[in-house]
């Protein structure tokens, strides 16, 4: 595997977690941590402009 393919697998799981860890924050729903780590990068985006 190439350095550049771990990077991009890395950077897409990271997106995820964080979307997980701060939708269970402020929502603490599993329910909603799961829907919000489906869409990634796209909540954590959304979060960082709302707050």
């Amino acid at each position: 595997m190439s350095k550049e393919n771990t990077v991009t697998s890395s950077g897409i799981g990271f997106g995820v977690v964080l979307a997980i860890v701060i939708s269970w924050s402020v929502n603490e729903s599993i329910l909603w941590a799961i829907l919000h780590g489906i869409f990634g990068w796209f909540y954590v985006i959304y979060y960082a402009i709302q707050n």
